[in-house]
């Protein structure tokens, strides 16, 4: 309880007259700084392409709302194209982290095998190296099993627990977890499987689904990789369909360029907002030892 009331949300809502007047002036400060961006852009999908970067203010003089139109057919396919490939994407790569990683963390957190101590630190380790490091690599790796221009460089390696943050985080959680229930279970006859199924993946539901949120925001956002080993139109995903806009030879549209990065925002958010209250949860109780 005394931890509980040493917090700092604790100690905003206890804050009163001028103190409290302040806090609430930064922190309005900052997430008006914050949120700027969001707003300009959201008023640029409304401008016409010579008033964006001459115009500073947020309200349009010259509402355009045929930017939507344009961007949705402008760039040779229709931008669902561009929205369903991610989601493909996306979605593979959650399922992937999640099953994948969750396997690795109950196996560091439960069992104990030769050189444990080691390979949990050689997987951290992992967390301190550049993705431009093992990107060749990889690259050539891939383009030996001739996966270049599909999916599966983006997706088959989620389910080989490659993300050391996700397990990291599962092992924590698992620790949290008393013991006594996998005993009492493997008293009544489970076996390590189903310990796994019944017992562990229901009680870290937290921590999956911070897992799935960052899963999806970082893998829909990305444009490295997806750059890297796409090469069709078709085959294009949000980030990289945004690009198509862009052209030094006959001029960019940078009205249906913002109009569209509007829409790219709607999955992410809805993810967010469907999952908040959970992800706040998880960040908070990952980080208990048992």
């Amino acid at each position: 309880m005394s931890a509980l009331n040493a917090s700092p949300l604790h100690k905003l809502r206890s804050a009163t007259g001028p103190r409290r007047i302040f806090i609430h002036t930064v922190l309005v400060g900052v997430a008006v700084l914050m949120l700027y961006p969001l707003l300009w852009m959201l008023s640029s999908s409304f401008k016409p392409d010579t008033e964006i970067f001459t115009s500073p203010g947020l309200i349009p003089n010259a509402v355009r709302p045929e930017n939507y139109s344009e961007g949705w057919n402008g760039s040779g396919n229709s931008f669902s194209l561009y929205i369903t490939n991610s989601l493909i994407v996306t979605i593979g790569a959650v399922i992937g982290n999640v099953i994948s990683c969750s396997l690795a963390a109950y196996a560091f957190a439960r069992f104990e095998f030769r050189g444990k101590k080691i390979w949990f630190g050689l997987m951290l380790g992992t967390l301190m190296l550049p993705t431009q490091a093992v990107l060749i690599p990889q690259y050539t790796i891939f383009y030996n099993l001739t996966w270049i221009n599909t999916y599966l460089p983006l997706i088959v390696p989620k389910f080989l627990a490659v993300d050391a943050f996700f397990i990291f985080l599962m092992v924590q959680f698992i620790r949290s977890i008393p013991r006594e229930l996998d005993q009492a279970a493997m008293v009544d006859g489970a076996n390590p499987w189903k310990i796994y199924w019944k017992i562990i993946l229901p009680l870290m539901k937290p921590a999956l689904i911070t897992t799935t949120i960052f899963t999806f925001i970082w893998t829909y956002d990305d444009f490295l990789h997806q750059l890297v080993y796409l090469q069709q139109n078709e085959k294009f995903t949000v980030p990289l369909g945004l690009t198509l806009f862009l052209d030094q030879t006959s001029g960019s549209s940078y009205g249906a360029m913002f109009a569209m990065s509007t829409l790219a925002l709607l999955p992410t958010l809805i993810c967010f907002l469907v999952f908040q209250k959970r992800l706040v949860e998880g960040m908070a109780t990952s980080g208990m030892k048992g």
